[in-house]
């Protein structure tokens, strides 16, 4: 016999957490049908037969939200054997209210006060067997996050499915209990006695869709006249308050609150990190440090190991050999040195050097040629006289070792041979190489060899490269939603939100798309007011995504030396975005109007599982990868083909890679280029390379790094040693490159977002209006960013600085200008006064 649990609880109760450890890898996710609200089922630990479905983290069963219309759905149609409702400890009354409604649906439920070790350590105490008597249901004690009782909670949900036993207990007042039963008399014929209570309270809160669920709807508008009359309020006001009457009398009888008065831990953290002056410098210090370490320490090793090593060349395994192998490398590059500083050295004494700069750089050259060629460079007259000076840089351009070089010391260093890591330690060959030496002992047809090297192997692996980068940033992400936080941060944005016209629930969503945007889209629907929902749609994207990481880490790389303010003013000019679109939208009439008002549970802090915060992590970043080997793959194979294929000469055919500017990419990126020159995306006439990498984010944003690696051969390291973004560094000055980044950061989304925008405004006219909305933003900002920084820095001042000053006064016009509704209010109060 299968068995189908029903996992219920508000948000923050700890229910994820439980269905993790009910079900630890047995899980599927997918979506409710219908509907783009996550479904979450697994698979009970040694019971194949026992299925648990996690509903979404509700408050009620009220019709406010689709979470809640999806999991009362859910319930009174697929009717699930038992519910096992978990409920938080520490908040026992406000959890208690949806309890209520679950025993009135007529399935047996099973009740798991949750987070019962942190009310030990405060001192209060729930009486189990009062508890269970009072509501009625099965009561087990549990620690989620330490794993304690769940087993129990589980075992005593199998055996209710088994055994049925559901006994009403909790009654309201007796007017209102007799105008339940009158409702319940109408509708006994149609919906079965176990789910009447539910149904007839629901009738009498006016309860629209509830009526979807009937094939007959009773009139009962004279049972809600009367209990209107006789307690002088609405019916869901008195069903809501009776609720909380009982509710009340339960924690009067079972729960008894120690240390009275005094504070408790999480009390004590929040005056702190909640602080009016205090939470917003928290904030940017903790996100600071998350991205500093994510972008440019811990997870940029990781991703350049994963970029030069897996994806390139190859790497030493476990480190054997790659201290000898780098001091092979000081020495060549002490040589090379040598022959650099020499030849500069003939070319101020006026020697022709040509011949001799030609051969050594001719990576075909034989050897024979170079002796040659050598000895004929020592030949010359006045050769043999140089003394040249040469001088050792690290990578931060400090001078390390000063040497002269004689022309025998020329003449041993243009013997030396640039060192083989594979000869040192144990080597491991990348990606690439093995790819590469499989398909030239296979013979591989020069076409297809380029597609999957130059193609797939470039552009894929471009963006693989950064998926250390992004698991670390997703851990650190996961362990302060975890520890609860972020749902402080929602709370202290909330404050700075509704000065600017926002909610603090905007916030949920921007937090969940920090993650992807599509989900944080889909989040906005927990707002309830029609314009804030809009707005937040509108501007969710701007928080930077998953997918967006490693185009900041890539610009930060490789104009920036991975400063870790990059990462962190990435993140800062999303939410100044928000804000400053906040306060621009609400002074126009399609936004109009007041904030809806914010609630949420703030879950006391706790020190996350480590198993919970590695398994966010991994969900996250297999998201990513999964698109890598999907979109990412099909757009790198298309960009191949166009990058690759070209008109010279009148006829059509493969290129050579030094005819890229022939290719059919470039004729397209040529046409767009022009639109971006403004932004400074033209240096080294490469600009159409920056056009076409921008286009292609609009499919994916990971398709920016995978479209660079492909036009800038991320799969090769420079000659001189620079990083794998070397050739990127030569076409853009650093303030174009963050203009570059922050246009890419504000602009439309990638095309799943924008499926999402649209599904979620159910109108044509508003998704276009948000997606103009956001590349127009995104345009301007880095106009100004490239023209007032090229400005400042190079004193260059020009049209495009007069347009971007405009601009700016423009803006701050639009920021500071007063509302106009407000005026109005002001200008009628006036008159009736005057009256």
């Amino acid at each position: 016999m299968s068995i189908k649990i029903a996992l219920a609880g508000n948000p923050n109760s700890g229910k994820t957490t439980l269905f993790n450890g009910l079900t630890g890898s047995n899980q599927f996710v997918g979506n409710w049908p219908g509907v783009t609200v996550e479904k979450k089922e697994g698979k009970l630990k040694g019971h194949k037969d026992v299925t648990i479905t996690d509903l979404p983290g509700i408050y009620s069963l009220s019709p406010y939200t689709l979470e809640e219309v999806v999991a009362r759905n859910y319930l009174i149609n697929e009717k699930p054997d038992v519910i096992l409702n978990i409920v938080d400890g520490t908040n026992i009354e406000r959890n208690l209210y949806l309890s209520t409604q679950l025993i009135e649906l007529g399935i047996p439920v099973v009740m798991a006060v949750n987070m019962i070790d942190i009310m030990e350590k405060s001192g209060d105490k729930i009486s189990i067997k009062n508890l269970k008597e009072s509501l009625g249901c099965e009561v087990v004690e549990i620690s989620a996050l330490k794993g304690k009782g769940i087993k129990e909670a589980a075992n005593k949900a199998v055996e209710l499915a088994k055994k049925p036993n559901h006994e009403m207990v909790h009654k309201f007042d007796k007017k209102v209990e007799d105008a339940i039963e009158k409702v319940e008399e109408k509708i006994a014929f149609d919906i079965p006695k176990e789910q009447q209570r539910f149904f007839a309270i629901k009738l009498l809160e006016r309860d629209d869709k509830i009526k979807e669920q009937m094939k007959t709807v009773p009139d009962v508008e004279n049972e809600i006249k009367q209990l209107e009359d006789a307690f002088d309020d609405d019916t869901e006001s008195i069903i809501t308050n009776e609720r909380y009457t009982y509710i009340s009398s339960v924690i009067g009888k079972c729960v008894s609150k120690g240390n009275k008065g005094e504070l408790t831990t999480s009390d004590k953290i929040d005056k702190i990190v909640t602080n009016r002056w205090l939470a917003l410098p928290i904030f940017a210090v903790v996100m600071f440090i998350v991205y500093y370490v994510s972008v440019t320490t811990v997870g940029t090793w990781a991703t350049d190991w994963a970029n030069e090593g897996v994806f390139g060349d190859g790497w030493h395994l476990f480190g054997i050999g790659t201290s000898s192998y780098e001091d092979a490398s000081g020495d060549y590059e002490k040589q090379t040195t040598a022959v650099d500083a020499f030849i500069e050295a003939a070319k101020d004494k006026g020697i022709s050097t040509d011949n001799i700069e030609e051969v050594l750089g001719d990576e075909e050259a034989s050897e024979a040629d170079k002796t040659a060629a050598v000895d004929a460079f020592v030949a010359e007259a006045g050769v043999s006289d140089i003394t040249a000076k040469a001088e050792l840089e690290d990578e931060d351009g400090k001078v390390t070792d000063k040497f002269d070089v004689t022309v025998n010391d020329f003449k041993a260093a243009t013997e030396a041979e640039e060192p083989d890591p594979a000869d040192y330690g144990v080597w491991v060959p990348g990606v690439p190489v093995l790819i590469g030496n499989l398909l030239d002992s296979l013979n591989c047809a020069d076409w297809l060899s380029g597609l999957i090297l130059d193609g797939i192997v470039a552009g894929v692996g471009a963006v693989l490269g950064f998926v250390p980068q992004m698991l670390v940033l997703f851990i650190f992400l996961a362990f302060l939603e975890s520890c609860g936080y972020m749902a402080r941060i929602a709370f202290i944005m909330d404050r700075i939100f509704r000065k600017f016209g926002l909610s603090g629930k905007s916030f949920i969503p921007m937090l969940i798309g920090s993650g992807c945007g599509v989900p944080g889209i889909m989040a906005s629907r927990t707002i309830e007011n029609d314009r804030d929902r809009k707005m937040t749609i509108m501007t969710t994207t701007f928080v930077p995504c998953g997918a967006k990481l490693p185009i900041i880490a890539l610009i930060a790389g490789a104009f920036f030396n991975n400063s870790g303010w990059v990462s962190t003013s990435a993140y800062f000019v999303g939410i100044a975005a928000i804000i400053c679109s906040g306060i621009i939208l609400k002074k126009t009439k399609m936004f109009a109007g007041d904030p809806a008002p914010f609630v949420m549970e703030l879950p006391a802090y706790h020190w996350p599982t480590l198993g919970n915060v590695l398994r966010s992590m991994w969900e996250r970043g297999w998201s990513f990868i999964k698109k890598a080997g999907t979109i990412i793959l099909l757009s790198t194979i298309i960009l191949w083909f166009l990058m690759s294929f070209g008109w010279v000469d009148g006829k059509f055919g493969m290129l050579e890679a030094e005819q890229l500017n022939d290719s059919i990419l470039a004729s397209i990126g040529s046409v767009i280029a022009p639109i971006f020159t403004p932004l400074g995306w033209t240096k080294a006439g490469e600009g159409w390379k920056m056009a076409v990498a921008a286009i292609t984010g609009l499919i994916a944003k990971e398709n920016v790094v995978a479209t660079f690696g492909m036009l800038f051969g991320f799969a090769e390291v420079a000659e001189d040693g620079t990083e794998i973004w070397g050739n990127l560094a030569q076409v853009m000055t650093p303030i174009a490159a963050y203009g570059f980044l922050v246009f890419n950061l504000l602009c439309a989304p990638c095309f799943a977002a924008m499926g999402a925008i649209k599904r979620e405004m159910n109108n044509t006219k508003w998704f276009f209006t948000a997606i103009g909305y956001q590349t127009i933003l995104g345009y301007l900002v880095a106009l100004c960013i490239y023209q007032i920084g090229t400005l400042v820095t190079a004193g260059t001042f020009g049209i495009g600085t007069v347009v971007a000053f405009a601009i700016v006064l423009v803006f701050i016009y639009l920021l500071f200008r007063p509302y106009k509704e407000s005026n109005t209010l002001n200008v009628n109060i006036k008159k009736a006064s005057a009256k």
